[in-house]
């Protein structure tokens, strides 16, 4: 089998968690002839020839000046030019770089290639009759029929090369060899700007100090009190679109800040979605955060070649245009971001729906003491979840993971047990409704993100 792995050289120089998973889901497959395919200056071919090592046959560099400066739609054209001259059966991308953080390349990818798209993958379970089929995070099992384009979770842990493995053939393509349109391509042809950034100093609180005695009361208290489990975007933009659409009715708070007509479209499919905005016309278009409206979002802006901007925190409205920010670089950054094209196109940070209240996490410095940590989330009737580096060390399945190469919740009560706070597991719990944070350093950064703070050895009373 023909298999292209799409992959993107981090900041460190490494290749990011959900990359490594998809180029090991390639590896796995019998008899697979994988083809790396990157994007970037021609320093990223050396990073590509050391990935060869690992069993791909060749790889593939798309460096060119014009290919600079792209978003995702830009990116994920350029991308489809080289695929369809390599005519791959199967092609497999991690969920998301750890750079721009969007899970958008993918699905737009798919849908400038037409081909089928499995997004959120955590095992690729079988191949057969001319489909493959893969277990999914949030929608369970499904078939699709080849070819196809998977995005991959971080699921797969990519091996290392053997001492005498050789590198593979790399190849240097620029426009010219895929037959690339300057005007799609870099940043001219990017529909979305980042106009600046800044520190990202949202998600923090006011930390009250308690003791270990005082968990219980403080926990059925805020039980009481019903916080709800997404902070609503509260401040009204200045200026207001005169409309504005919302696809799903999980939206509709964020658009309420920002316009004065606003218009639901049913969740459907892509094509009808498209037809419904070609007759209104909106000034802008607002999708949830669910893992079905991030695929549809990103599968109608790369059909109607939108921009489209990720997991937006607020919007405004200036001089008649929305202005979107969102969290970048693992959450550490705000971007403020706004589309030359019309309508404007985001996904917001809309409520996630748990399965109980709370939310007990637990990190590395209290991985000797699961049992009772189990114990201890049974009797609250909580889940348990993990921080990234218990996951690692094998203490707690990958599906338990919270933080950004986790998943991302949201409950009205979230306990963080042993857990340092660092930027990649803030970005998963951030919008949860009570935050109690139990660490025997005073200096863990989890204490200004949280409501509650005990200083102490966590102990069941």
């Amino acid at each position: 089998m023909n298999i292209v792995v799409c992959v993107r050289q981090g900041l460190d120089g490494e290749l990011g968690p959900f990359d490594a998973s998809a180029y090991e889901a390639a590896l796995r497959m019998e008899g697979a002839e994988i083809t790396l395919l990157s994007m970037g200056p021609a320093s990223v071919g050396e990073f590509l020839q050391r990935l060869t090592r690992l069993g791909a046959k060749k790889a593939i560099l798309l460096s060119d000046p014009i290919f600079a400066g792209a978003d995702t739609l830009a990116t994920a054209y350029t991308l489809s030019k080289a695929i369809q001259k390599i005519k791959p059966e199967l092609i497999l991308c991690g969920r998301q770089t750890l750079i721009g953080d969007t899970a958008q390349t993918g699905a737009m990818l798919s849908a400038l290639l037409d081909c089928s798209l499995m997004t959120n993958v955590m095992s690729i379970d079988s191949i057969e009759n001319g489909s493959i089929s893969c277990t999914t995070r949030d929608e369970g099992t499904a078939n699709v029929p080849f070819p196809a384009l998977l995005t991959v979770e971080r699921t797969y842990s990519l091996r290392l090369p053997r001492l005498r493995s050789k590198a593979g053939e790399l190849e240097i393509w620029n426009s010219k060899d895929v037959g690339a349109d300057p005007e799609q391509s870099g940043l001219k042809g990017s529909p979305t700007r980042v106009i600046k950034t800044f520190e990202n100093q949202s998600g923090k609180r006011k930390c009250q100090w308690i003791s270990m005695e005082d968990l219980d009361h403080v926990i059925r208290e805020s039980l009481k009190k019903s916080q709800p489990t997404t902070k609503k975007p509260t401040e009204q933009s200045k200026e207001l679109l005169s409309d504005l659409c919302i696809v799903g009715k999980a939206p509709r708070s964020f658009a309420e800040t920002v316009a004065e007509n606003i218009i639901e479209l049913p969740l459907t499919d892509a094509d009808e979605i498209i037809q419904r905005i070609k007759e209104i016309h909106p000034s802008a278009v607002l999708w949830g955060s669910d893992a079905t409206s991030k695929r549809l979002a990103a599968i109608v802006a790369a059909k109607m070649k939108l921009g489209l901007c990720a997991d937006c925190t607020l919007l405004e409205c200036e001089a008649g245009e929305l202005m979107m920010y969102r969290p970048a670089l693992s959450g550490s950054v705000i971007a403020k971001i706004k589309s030359l094209t019309r309508p404007a196109m985001a996904t917001v940070r809309t409520k996630k729906e748990t399965a109980c209240d709370i939310i007990v996490t637990a990190g590395f410095g209290v991985k000797d003491q699961m049992n009772d940590l189990t114990q201890f989330a049974e009797d609250l009737g909580a889940m348990l979840c993990a921080s990234r580096k218990l996951v690692d060390h094998g203490y707690a399945p990958y599906e338990a993971q919270v933080g950004l190469t986790g998943k991302t919740v949201s409950p009205p009560i979230y306990i963080a047990i042993g857990v340092s706070g660092a930027v990649h597991h803030i970005a998963g719990m951030q919008r949860a409704g009570t935050v109690i944070a139990i660490n025997p350093d005073r200096n863990a950064p989890i204490f200004e993100y949280a409501d509650y703070g005990i200083i102490d050895h966590f102990k069941r009373i």
